[in-house]
């Protein structure tokens, strides 16, 4: 579906970012990426005739900068991201890292972004949380990063209801595995997601018809989104799609 409007992808220079950046610059929205590489997003920009905003998404100065400079947004993706450590435990500043990035910089972006939003009384905002963050441990699984992409869900699902009468959207999706840098530690026969499956629901998400599932927990492979939209009411009156415990 065609769209329109104005687009912040953080995190855009690369991997995930960079495909969903292309998508929605090839569905008609102006996209403006960021990211600390200033050489990777200024190269995305020329690409998708976008705009580059270097910073970090952890400094509060870069993110109400790039708010500043990009004027109307009717859409941000909540990207960035690092995987941290490795292991279980290790480094305190290194694990604490995770967090700056993975939830800090993602409420500082909606922090800074959705005011605008509210104002006009119009937004959407993408936040990319995991699998990570509510399935099964494996042995010697990193605790910073499904930790920290539960907190995003948790967050996004908070986020949601209260803004959501404010006629602005919030959703949190699992972009599946997908080939990047980040997943480089995986075994070839990992279940890899397709690379468009992200950037084809953040698409649809852009649009008003997915509005009533905000704050939902969505998977970029499971849930496809010609089905997702026939299923709407089921979701709702079932409570699907949401981490929830159950007694």
């Amino acid at each position: 579906m065609p769209l329109s409007g104005r687009a912040v992808v953080t995190g855009g220079g690369r991997g995930i970012g960079k495909s969903i950046a292309r998508e929605l610059a090839a569905a008609g929205m102006r996209v403006l990426v960021t990211g600390r590489t200033q050489e990777q997003i200024e190269a995305v920009a020329r690409e998708i005739g976008g705009r580059a905003l270097v910073g970090d998404v952890s400094k509060r100065e870069d993110v109400e900068r790039w708010a500043s400079e990009a004027g109307e947004v009717d859409l941000l993706v909540c990207n960035a991201g690092i995987s941290g450590l490795e292991t279980p435990l290790g480094d305190p500043d290194e694990w604490w890292r995770t967090f700056e990035v993975n939830v800090l910089g993602l409420y500082l972006c909606c922090n800074a972004f959705a005011s605008g939003m509210v104002e006009r009384g119009s937004g959407r905002i993408v936040n990319i949380a995991s699998g990570a963050a509510y399935q099964p441990p494996r042995e010697r699984q990193p605790t910073a990063y499904g930790s920290s992409k539960a907190a995003v869900h948790r967050f996004s699902e908070l986020l949601a209801a209260d803004l959501a009468p404010k006629n602005v959207f919030v959703f949190s999706i699992s972009p599946g595995l997908v080939r990047t840098e980040m997943t480089k530690r995986f075994p070839e026969d990992a279940p890899w997601t397709p690379p468009e499956c992200a950037p084809r629901l953040v698409q649809a998400l852009a649009t008003a018809e997915f509005d009533a599932l905000a704050g939902r927990y969505l998977h970029a492979e499971h849930d496809n989104v010609d089905e997702l939209l026939d299923r709407i009411d089921e979701v709702r009156e079932r409570d699907l799609n949401a981490i929830r415990l159950r007694r």
